[in-house]
């Protein structure tokens, strides 16, 4: 397997693995191959909320602020290993505590995921991987309901602070 092509699972509706495919393939707007995504929303003990700013050089929604964690499952990883990784790639928190809140699937005109939303606080400071990210903070929730209706988060962000943190 080349190195550079990322291999995603594709997953039914349930989340259970039934084959891979390459990045690619997942993003190119015409398979529509379902594939698994973890994402956390980082509180810290004031009650505000981690956002990170999508790198420009991002193949979707670039320099769009986005849940504190979202990346993609390897084959074969559970959505707690997956959210693990991820969270120390991009955060680098190696300690943090988490709660499942819920799972969905969020359709794209490039893509369909299948989201596990997590919640969770971690007594370290996040340190944002500039490579994919290039910037974060935390964000006061009236600050984030503010500009909902500004442009400045991802449509899946703007969807699951709605639909899923807003309820908690």
């Amino acid at each position: 397997q080349d190195n550079n092509i990322e291999i995603f699972p594709v997953v039914d509706e349930n989340g259970n693995e039934i084959s891979t495919a390459p990045r690619a393939v997942c993003h190119n707007g015409k398979s529509m191959l379902l594939h698994p995504v973890v994402h956390l929303h980082l509180f810290n003990e004031e009650g505000e909320l981690f956002l990170q700013k999508r790198s420009m050089n991002k193949d979707l929604l670039p320099g769009k602020w986005d849940t504190s964690v979202g990346g993609h499952f390897q084959p074969g990883e559970s959505a707690e290993e997956a959210l693990k990784r991820e969270t120390e790639e991009e955060l680098g928190l190696k300690t943090f505590s988490f709660r499942f809140l819920k799972k969905y699937i969020w359709e794209s005109p490039r893509e369909r995921e299948l989201v596990y939303s997590f919640t969770g606080t971690s007594d370290c400071e996040p340190a944002i991987d500039n490579i994919e990210v290039s910037d974060g903070r935390f964000w006061k929730i009236n600050e984030i309901k503010d500009n909902l209706n500004n442009d400045l988060f991802t449509p899946n962000f703007v969807y699951e602070f709605k639909a899923v943190l807003l309820v908690y």
